[in-house]
C-alpha cells in the first residue's frame, strides 16, 4: 500500500469523524437524539471511498452502494419523522454529501474533498446565525436581494460595454457595474446593522455602518452626541472606526477593478485603517458601557434599492465622464478638480472611476492614485466639518486627532505607493 492510499484513507476517516462530531454536538446541545454520530459518519464516508475502489473490478459497484446508502438515510428520516415528529433533513443530506466526498477523495480529488468538506461542517455550524439572519430580515430585503440578482445577472449582460453618447464618454456596462458594485457592499453593511442592532454598541455598529456610508453615521452620532455629553469616546469612536472602514472600503473597491493600482494604494490606505483602528482601540478602552443605536434614515435605509443604483450609476458616469473630458484638455490638473469636487459629497465614484481609467490605459497610475486620496481627504474634511458643526469643538477636536493621525500616516504611505511606481 503506497503513501498517496493511505493519505486518502487519512482524509476519508477524519473528515468523516469532523462532519459527524460536528452533528453530534449539535444534537447534544439541543437535547436531542441522532441517528449517525462521529464513527457512523466515518464509516459512511470510508463507504464511499470503498464502493469507487470495488466499482474498477465490479463494475455498478458503486451505484449499488449508492443507492444503498440512500435507502438506509430514507429509512432513518421515516423513524425520525414517525417518533420525534420533527421534519428537518440536514444530517441525512449531510451524510449523502459525507459518501460522496469519500468517493471523490478516492478518484484523485483529496483537495476538492477537503474544501467541499469544511465548507460542509460551516453549513452545518452557522445554523443559529442564519437563524438569526432570517429574523432580522424581512420580505423588503429578501426583495431588495432579487433586485441585486436582477441587476447583475439580468440587465448586466444585456448592456453595451462600448462607449457611446457624445464624444464617447459613458459606457452603460461598466456604470451599471459599478452600481452592483457598491450597492453589494453597502447591502452587507446594512445586513450587519440589522443583526448586530444595539446589542454590539456604537464600536462594532459603526464598522458596519462605514461599509454603507461614514458620513451618514457623522451626522447622526454627532446629533446624538449633544444629548449625552459624558460618552465622548463612544460618540467619537463610532465615528472613528466608520471612517477608518471607509478607507478599507476605497481599498476595496480599488482590488475588484484594478488590482495593480491597488497594490500601490495599499501603503497609504492599510496603514490609514490600521492607524485609525488603533486610535478607535484607544477610545474603545476608555469609553463607559453604553448602549446606542444608529437610527439615521440613511443608515438603515436599505441600499439594494433601483432608485439608489440608478443615482448611483449616473453619478459614476458623470464623474468617469468628466475625468476623461478635463484629462485631456487640462491634463493632470483637471484630474485632481474632479476628485476635489467629487470628494465633497463622495468617494467610491471616483475611485472607481479612476481605477478603472487606470486599467484602461486612459490615465496614468500616479494622477490616479493622487486623485483618489485628494477625494478621500476632502470627504475626511467635510465629515470633520460636520462633526464641528453638529457635535461642538469637544467632540471635533477628539476627530480631528483622528484625522491627523490617518491622514498623516496616508500621506506617508502614497509617498512609498509613488516610489513603487518609480
Amino acid at each position: 500500500m503506497d503513501t498517496s492510499t493511505l493519505q486518502s484513507l487519512a482524509i476519508v476517516l477524519v473528515m468523516g469523524f469532523a462532519i459527524g462530531m460536528q452533528r453530534s454536538l449539535t444534537y447534544l446541545r439541543s437535547g436531542e437524539s441522532s441517528f449517525a454520530g462521529s464513527r457512523t459518519f466515518s464509516l459512511i464516508a470510508l463507504s464511499g471511498y470503498l464502493a469507487a475502489w470495488l466499482d474498477r473490478s465490479h463494475e455498478g459497484m458503486l451505484v449499488t452502494v449508492s443507492l444503498g446508502i440512500v435507502a438506509l438515510l430514507t429509512v432513518a428520516y421515516y423513524l425520525k419523522v414517525r417518533e420525534a415528529k420533527r421534519w428537518g433533513m440536514t444530517t441525512q443530506i449531510a451524510a449523502l454529501v459525507t459518501f460522496l466526498l469519500g468517493v471523490l477523495s478516492f478518484q484523485g480529488e483529496q483537495l476538492y474533498a477537503v474544501f467541499l468538506g469544511v465548507i460542509l461542517i460551516i453549513l452545518l455550524e452557522i445554523k443559529p446565525r442564519l437563524q438569526a439572519l432570517e429574523r432580522h430580515i424581512g420580505p423588503t430585503d429578501v426583495n431588495a436581494v432579487i433586485l441585486l440578482l436582477v441587476m447583475s445577472f439580468v440587465i448586466l449582460p444585456i448592456l453595451p460595454d462600448r462607449m457611446i453618447g457624445p464624444g464617447h464618454l459613458f459606457n452603460p456596462y461598466k456604470t451599471w457595474l459599478m452600481a452592483v458594485i457598491i450597492a453589494g457592499i453597502s447591502f452587507v453593511g446594512y445586513v450587519a446593522i440589522k443583526i448586530l442592532g444595539q446589542k454590539h454598541g456604537v464600536f462594532l455598529t459603526g464598522a458596519a455602518g462605514g461599509l454603507i456610508s461614514s458620513t451618514a453615521v457623522s451626522i447622526s452620532l454627532s446629533q446624538m452626541f449633544q444629548r449625552q455629553y459624558a460618552l465622548i469616546n463612544n460618540y467619537a469612536g463610532g465615528i472613528a472606526i466608520a471612517c477608518t472602514f471607509m478607507y478599507l472600503r476605497v481599498l476595496f473597491e480599488a482590488f475588484v477593478i484594478h488590482p495593480e493600482l491597488a497594490w500601490r494604494l495599499t501603503p497609504a490606505y492599510l496603514g490609514a485603517a490600521g492607524s485609525g483602528l488603533l486610535f478607535s482601540w484607544w477610545l474603545y478602552r476608555h469609553s463607559a458601557e453604553a448602549e446606542i443605536t444608529l437610527e439615521n434614515n440613511a443608515i438603515m435605509k436599505n441600499p439594494l434599492q433601483l432608485s439608489e443604483a440608478i443615482k448611483f450609476g449616473i453619478l459614476f458616469g458623470v464623474i468617469y465622464g468628466a475625468i476623461a473630458f478635463v484629462q485631456g484638455r487640462y491634463g493632470n490638473i483637471g484630474v485632481y478638480l474632479v476628485s476635489l469636487f467629487s470628494g465633497l459629497t463622495d468617494v467610491d465614484a471616483i475611485t472607481l472611476s479612476l481605477s478603472e481609467l487606470t486599467r484602461d490605459g486612459k490615465l496614468e497610475a500616479f494622477p490616479a492614485m493622487n486623485g483618489i486620496v485628494i477625494a478621500s481627504v476632502t470627504n475626511s474634511l467635510v465629515k470633520l466639518g460636520i462633526v464641528y458643526w453638529l457635535g461642538g469643538v469637544k467632540l471635533g477636536w477628539r476627530l480631528t486627532q483622528f484625522f491627523i493621525l490617518t491622514l498623516g500616516v496616508m500621506g506617508a504611505g502614497l509617498w512609498i505607493g509613488v516610489r513603487m511606481i518609480g
